[in-house]
């Protein structure tokens, strides 16, 4: 069997809890060379990336000192902060609880710190996606929410490039940036020895009235994982076709996970 319709057949069973979903886009490449071992589906449309933009806001905020280390600064928790999600969200946050949980008003923090005009500088910088913090048209509220169901728009192609440029350490920031926000994504066993570090995301679409679409979430699963000496970097996009209680990525990532060693073999065959 042709090696694109082997690993689709290994995402696909890997994926029951994701029969509600549609895969738009699974991606996998090779850090080394850059050479993409797997695409299928649409990988080169731009959507929002919900929170799959902590990753390179993890690099600003290291990179202009807002963020010193893995655990500092710790931000309070304040009333009106986002707190959808849930008791883990009202609690002190440091810069490794914040990606673990996803904590939206810590990423505000960064944003509102940096302000529009230096968050878009390194947005473009860091070549991630359209660059455009701007938000929603006539609101002003890019630096709260520009990167969910927004302005701000990255393909699942954009988003391994960029993730390839930070473990590489090509990015035009600081060496040590890059390696603090390396340290601070989540690391999740995969199976097979491999280490998969990544970053989950969902978001609903919106209509010009800002009403959520609850039934058509997107949810990402992007990062890279590691055995031995090989990295290879992977996004996987899907879309609901009906609500969930469970968040999209969360579902995205575990059938990623579940799939990934043998996605990985199959990727690699010639």
């Amino acid at each position: 069997m042709h090696r694109t319709g082997l690993v689709a057949l290994i995402l696909a069973a890997s994926a029951p809890r994701l029969a509600q979903a549609g895969t738009l886009c699974t991606i996998v490449m090779d850090a080394m060379d850059g050479r993409v071992l797997f695409e299928h589906g649409d990988c080169r449309t731009r959507v929002t990336p919900a929170s799959t933009f902590k990753i390179p806001l993890a690099v600003m905020g290291f990179d202009s000192g807002f963020l010193t280390d893995a655990h500092a600064p710790v931000q309070p928790y304040k009333a009106g902060d986002p707190d959808w999600g849930g008791q883990a969200w009202r609690q002190p946050t440091d810069p490794t609880r914040w990606l673990k949980y996803s904590v939206v008003w810590y990423s505000q923090r960064i944003t509102h710190a940096l302000g529009e005009a230096r968050v878009t500088e390194y947005a473009r910088k860091l070549g991630f996606g359209n660059a455009d913090i701007s938000g929603d048209p006539g609101r002003a509220n890019g630096l709260d929410r520009a990167w969910i169901a927004s302005s701000l728009q990255v393909s699942p192609y954009e988003q391994v490039v960029f993730l390839r440029r930070l473990v590489n350490h090509a990015l035009p920031v600081s060496a040590q940036a890059m390696a603090k926000a390396e340290d601070v994504v989540e690391v999740s066993p995969a199976g097979g020895g491999w280490q998969v570090h990544g970053k989950t995301g969902t978001a609903y679409p919106r209509d010009g009235r800002g009403v959520s679409d609850m039934a058509r979430a997107y949810g990402w699963y992007v990062g890279w994982a590691t055995k031995g000496a090989r990295t290879l970097l992977v996004a996987r996009l899907d879309r609901d076709e009906r609500a969930d209680p469970v968040p999209t990525g969360l579902r995205t990532r575990a059938a990623l996970l579940a799939a990934w060693p043998a996605t990985a073999d199959a990727a690699s065959q010639p």
